[in-house]
């Protein structure tokens, strides 16, 4: 007997799967909060250089700043000289004349401009931001980069450290772990830093924190989601994976909603740390997952927990199914099973061009979804509702592409999001050049990008699992994961550096590789209706554009197929060494 045919006799999506899975919703909002969180944290207000004559009395307003832009502002043939990858705004807020004018219309003819070391900011949206507390701007911006490249390292470690312990211990006590580690590491950065210890000390413990933040955020989502799904059978999970995506959502509601009343960076980083502190009792609530206690033998206490299950659904508890499914698990787990190597996603021609394929989209696409979540600050909007804009939009797009996915299938929709966001993002071109003051008009555009990148973010999950073959699955997708967070990381670094060149190239750049995907995915073969491929011959029967499609037979229960498109339960796949299927326990 499987296990999916045992669950369903004790809880067909009753009040247990309900509740629990409800919960484990709740803690999927943490995630979007601590990487979203340095968007405000780290804001980078409107600032200029320090006008010398005024030192402490100086600040970003009006007279303040007319004053300054009379005696000190760097003209933009000065600019041209001094630096020419620099736009002549960044170049205007960096430099500033060592000699001051006479005249307003006549330069002196020994006006130079040079680097200034201290800057003044604009108090309209943000009380005190790590940016101005560390004056790293210009120059100095390097070190924001730095600070959100290590999170998303830390992201990489904390899904594979996590997500073995996770498969070695238990999804539960590595969840609990997680939430403590999470607490600890946000309190840690929240006052840790000090002006008394000097930038350096401060830096690094901020850095080190924000690391220990990112692993146990993915200690959180790897657990979490997979204790999720494997709470459930296969007919609920296209729905468990839709919900916990909208949670993601508002999770990102519940951080602008923050950040809004809380305009300090200290004090922003403390109330969302201590808004995971209920999070450390969910040991005592969740239960372990009963499908990872039988495929490790722990059979006494999976039949504690599918009692209790089948008790608080009013079901009746079948001990000699459940023998059944004893027997069939223990005669599994003393037979071996052939297990192929990473060089079978290269020796074949077919399964090497859609590996490399695959390895490149999960890289776009999270440079490109990174990319635009994280650049909402460059919106000429509130940035609280850019934010919030933003959020809602990538929730319309999870609920679109639930509705058409099984629909239309997984081909025409991805490839169709990716052209359409290359081209939509290439118009800011013209329309910068052409109607630059189109305040309206760009604010469209960057909805429209934001949800292409989330509509074929949320889709390249499902295809990539759908294409690669059973018995090499785990390895082509944790390669895959692997892949994306490089992606993330180019994504940071472009925000933080192509903007002080035009504030738009980097959108123009994420179009311009999103178009390529979108060419290269087109030889991709459609997935939907289809058995998964079990075998790299499969993949081979499959084909790619430009060749015959044969039909071919899998014994692979098609139930076992990921309809969810969150990242996680595909991660947790990566890393299980030693998984035992749904349809073999």
């Amino acid at each position: 007997m499987k296990f999916d045919d045992f669950l369903a006799t004790v809880d067909d999506w009753g009040k247990f799967q309900k509740i629990k899975y409800g919960l484990i919703c709740l803690t999927y909002m943490l995630p979007p909060i601590m990487v979203y969180t340095y968007t405000f944290t780290a804001a980078v207000p409107n600032f200029r250089c320090q006008d010398s004559d005024m030192l402490f009395d100086d600040g970003y307003f009006a007279q303040a700043n007319t004053d300054y832009n009379s005696k000190y502002l760097p003209t933009q043939e000065q600019c041209t000289r001094a630096d020419k990858l620099l736009s002549l705004k960044e170049c205007q807020r960096c430099y500033i004349q060592t000699k001051p004018k006479f005249n307003q219309t006549a330069n002196r003819p020994d006006s130079k401009i040079e680097k200034c070391n201290k800057h003044v900011f604009e108090k309209i949206h943000y009380d005190k931001t790590l940016v101005e507390e560390w004056d790293i701007v210009c120059d100095r911006i390097i070190y924001r980069s730095a600070a959100q490249i290590v999170f998303f390292v830390g992201y990489m470690v904390g899904s594979v450290v996590f997500g073995i312990l996770a498969d070695k211990y238990g999804r539960r006590p590595i969840m609990s772990v997680s939430f403590i580690l999470l607490t600890a590491s946000g309190l840690l950065c929240a006052y840790g830093p000090h002006a008394a210890l000097g930038f350096w000390p401060s830096y690094i413990i901020f850095v080190l924190s924000r690391f220990l933040i990112a692993c146990a955020t993915r200690g959180i989502s790897v657990s979490g989601f997979v204790l999720g799904s494997e709470i459930v059978g296969p007919s609920k999970r296209l729905l468990t994976g839709i919900v916990i995506e909208y949670f993601f959502v508002f999770g990102q509601y519940f951080l602008v909603a923050f950040a809004f009343f809380i305009r300090t960076w200290r004090a922003l980083t403390g109330a969302i740390t201590l808004f995971t502190v209920p999070f450390m009792f969910f040991y005592f609530i969740l239960p372990e997952s009963p499908r990872w206690l039988v495929s490790r033998g722990r059979f006494d206490d999976a039949e504690k927990v599918l009692r209790k299950i089948a008790v608080d659904n009013k079901r009746d508890f079948d001990p000699n199914k459940y023998q059944q499914l004893k027997e069939e698990q223990q005669k599994h787990m003393k037979s071996t099973q052939h297990q192929q190597g990473i060089m079978s996603l290269f020796r074949s021609k077919i399964m090497c061009i859609i590996s490399f394929n695959l390895f490149l989209q999960w890289l776009v696409q999270n440079l490109v979804f990174y990319g635009v979540s994280q650049n909402t600050g460059s919106w000429d909007l509130n940035p609280y509702l850019s934010f919030a804009l933003s959020a809602t939009v990538e929730l319309v797009a999870y609920i679109v592409v639930h509705l058409i996915l099984d629909r239309v299938g997984r081909k025409l929709p991805y490839c169709l999001f990716s052209m359409l966001f290359g081209i939509i993002a290439l118009l800011t071109i013209p329309v910068q050049k052409y109607m630059p003051k189109q305040i309206i008009l760009m604010t469209i555009i960057n909805l429209l990008l934001k949800f292409l990148a989330s509509g074929s973010y949320a889709i390249i999950y499902i295809y990539a699992n759908e294409l690669f073959p059973t018995n090499v699955r785990n390895t082509g997708m944790g390669i895959c994961s692997m892949v994306a967070r490089i992606g993330a990381i180019i994504g940071t670094f472009c925000n933080d550096y192509l903007t002080r060149i035009w504030i738009y190239l980097p959108i123009v750049l994420y179009g311009i590789v999103s178009l390529i995907s979108a060419i290269l995915a087109l030889m991709f073969p459609e997935t939907l209706n289809k058995s998964l491929p079990q075998t790299v011959e499969d993949v081979e029967r499959m084909g790619i554009i430009g060749m015959k499609k044969k039909q071919f037979t899998s014994t692979l229960p098609e139930s076992e197929a990921l309809t969810g498109n969150n990242e996680d339960i595909i991660l947790k796949e990566n890393i299980q060494a030693n998984d035992i299927s749904d349809s073999k326990i």
